[in-house]
């Protein structure tokens, strides 16, 4: 599944391609792509002739504004535009010259005025969008948005906030690592990696980490994440851009799925194990 880097890659790639993107025609083919109320007849006839315009990502969400005209400044709000990935959802542009034909996995397919098109994959059909209108707050529609701790990045996610809402817990700090209300847009890889970083062994019980490791962890979080970002995301998924193209982190992991390989620090074999249904790498000597 995507998680924050690659979901945040796929927002800078829709910012881009779709600056001065005015949505001419849609075609929806998989009517379980679209998850707002009215299903995907609403959802198109919301969203033609809308201008998209700046992209924000909420943990491992997506959602455009829309408006009625090309300046944001001076149009009215047509809504906003909701995009979750889910496992195997990504986007591809293809532009006028491209190859038409899509690919089996096409769920929804949209053109600008000049025919370049916008395609939206997804294998496993598990990806979804939304139309909200514009009088009502993302939440109300999006509903998985309410349910989202702090970003990692934000000034709220530290070590105070931390010890307040592990303390007495007794599951893992792998598990808790994986809670999106705890901490948005962290998935496997990243929580294997940042543990990895702090040198805390991903068994422990969260409550029993002191401060200084929580900030540790916190620091390290977003130090794995922002590299991953400037990495295009990794490449251990199906993860692609919006070129088609996968991320460059996988070659920089220290333990996610480096089994049995030795430790880049100090040579002891990375282990395996399952924690809360997942796969979980780490290095039993560094992480303690």
């Amino acid at each position: 599944m995507p998680e924050l880097p690659e979901v945040e890659t796929v927002r800078r790639g829709l910012a881009d391609r779709l600056s001065h993107f005015r949505i001419h025609d849609i075609e929806i083919l998989r009517e379980r792509a679209i998850a707002s109320p009215g299903g995907s007849s609403v959802f198109s006839d919301a969203l033609t002739g809308a201008w998209v315009g700046s992209w924000h990502r909420r943990g491992k969400y997506l959602y455009a504004e829309l408006n009625e005209h090309e300046a944001e400044s001076t149009g009215a709000s047509r809504g906003l535009w909701g995009v979750h990935l889910r496992m195997t959802g990504q986007f591809l542009w293809v532009d006028q010259e491209g190859d038409q034909t899509p690919c089996r996995h096409t769920r929804v397919r949209i053109w600008d005025p000049h025919g370049n098109e916008l395609r939206f994959i997804d294998m496993r059909s598990f990806g979804e969008m939304w139309w909200v209108p514009p009088s009502q707050a993302p939440e109300t529609v999006i509903t998985g948005l309410k349910k989202l701790g702090p970003e990692p990045f934000s000034d709220s996610f530290n070590a105070n906030y931390l010890q307040r809402k592990l303390k007495g817990s007794s599951r893992s700090i792998k598990a808790a690592l994986l809670d999106q209300a705890l901490v948005a847009g962290a998935g496997n890889i990243y929580a294997d990696e940042s543990l990895f970083e702090a040198g805390i062994a991903p068994h422990t019980p969260a409550g029993q980490l002191k401060r200084d490791q929580l900030q540790r962890l916190r620091d390290a979080l977003v130090s794995v994440l922002e590299r991953s970002i400037g990495a295009g995301g990794t490449t251990f998924s199906d993860f692609r851009d919006l070129e088609g193209v996968n991320g460059n982190y996988g070659g920089q992991a220290s333990v996610y799925r480096r089994t049995g390989q030795p430790c880049l620090i100090c040579g002891t074999a990375i282990q395996r194990d399952k924690l809360v249904g997942r796969s979980t790498h780490w290095c039993p000597k560094c992480q303690h």
